[in-house]
């Protein structure tokens, strides 16, 4: 008895949306797509070998989140980031940050939190004394995701969700490629994630603050003191 051949598997459009917008995100974020890079709806559907509505749902989703600009009658494009805009995030993100750590300490989850975060600040630490910099750049950047998580606020998460995205820009746009970090020792005024982290579990609001804005002045400063040199190595953010 012979068997009917099985009928192509058709995927939904939104599908192909994701795959594109999952595609698209981690080139812009790793660079392979440089600031100032125009995309066209018509080359990507070629490319990906889709109609253009998926690319556009996919563009229309990265310019919400801040990785590409959108202007009329012109393609979208990967932004430039100049001094003002990384200076811009950064104070978004410590008013978001600073929210969530009050309301850590206010609610009473100071200890639990300070637990998920001392885990992820010794994953980090290994990937680092492993040279493992793309996994040390991971845990950086989901510490942070973990402190406004803690707070339990799901708008503070939602406003985070965009900044974030728009930190890995940053980020990406000024990465070298290599190595993410200078092999030099640290310098010992920065404030680390650990002295952060132990601030929140010691109750100690103001200092936690201040700790949490000193550790992004600092990384103010590096950033926009490299975005004049091309690709380089940024700090821990």
């Amino acid at each position: 008895m012979s068997q009917e051949p099985a009928r192509p598997v058709r995927l939904p459009r939104e599908t192909f949306a994701s795959m594109v917008l999952e595609r698209l995100r981690e080139d812009i974020i790793d660079g392979t797509l440089a600031a100032g890079t125009q995309l066209s709806e018509v080359e990507l559907a070629k490319s990906f070998g889709v109609s253009r509505g998926p690319i556009r749902e996919a563009l229309q989703r990265l310019i919400q989140e801040g990785l590409l600009r959108g202007e009329p009658h012109r393609r979208v494009s990967v932004p430039v980031l100049t001094k003002e805009d990384i200076t811009d995030i950064y104070l978004a993100r410590t008013a978001l940050e600073s929210a969530a750590v009050q309301s850590i300490i206010a609610s009473g989850k100071a200890e639990e939190t300070y637990k998920e975060l001392d885990g992820n600040v010794r994953a980090e630490a290994a990937a680092e004394a492993a040279g493992d910099w793309q996994t040390a750049e991971k845990y950086d950047l989901e510490f942070h995701t973990i402190l406004v998580a803690a707070s339990g606020s799901q708008r503070l998460q939602r406003m985070f969700s965009t900044v974030i995205s728009e930190t890995r820009l940053c980020m990406g746009a000024l990465t070298a490629e290599g190595a993410r970090h200078d092999p030099k020792a640290p310098n010992p005024g920065e404030v680390t994630h650990r002295q952060i982290s132990e601030l929140i579990r010691d109750g100690d609001t103001a200092g936690a603050l201040a700790a949490l804005k000193k550790h992004f002045d600092d990384s103010v400063a590096t950033l926009a003191g490299r975005s004049g040199q091309g690709r380089q190595a940024p700090p821990a953010e």
